[in-house]
């Protein structure tokens, strides 16, 4: 069985910091990438950040340039570093990972329970 847990949520004030994990545990072939995905009271989930097997990142645009995602491949972990937190930011974010668990199956997803991120004066 695979796992998918996230870590590092909180409460922080506007223009601060946090920093996400996600690990993927369990029976694991291959991971072809690892993603960050957001969802506000009301509002659909939105991909934030990506990062596949061959380092290569892709960032939603209203956070290039304040949020960079970063991976640990012998771990299976990626992380999510947020810089300069605005209001606008606070939701659950929810880590996906993109794998197959053995040579013979198929890539699929697999979703972590997600992870709060208030962002608050």
């Amino acid at each position: 069985q695979v796992q998918v847990v996230e870590s590092g949520g909180g409460l922080v004030q506007p223009g601060g910091s946090l920093r996400l994990s996600c690990a993927a545990s369990g029976t694991i072939d291959n991971i072809y990438a690892m993603e960050w995905y957001r969802q506000a009271p009301g509002k659909q989930r939105e991909l934030v950040a990506s990062i596949n097997s061959g380092g290569i990142t892709n960032y939603a645009d209203s956070v290039k340039g304040r949020f960079t995602i970063s991976s640990d491949n012998a771990k299976k972990t990626v992380y999510l570093q947020m810089n300069r937190l605005k209001f606008e930011d606070t939701a659950v974010y929810y880590c996906n990972a993109d794998l197959r668990v053995s040579r013979q199956s198929d890539y699929r997803d697999y979703w972590g329970q997600g992870t709060q991120v208030t962002v608050s004066s």
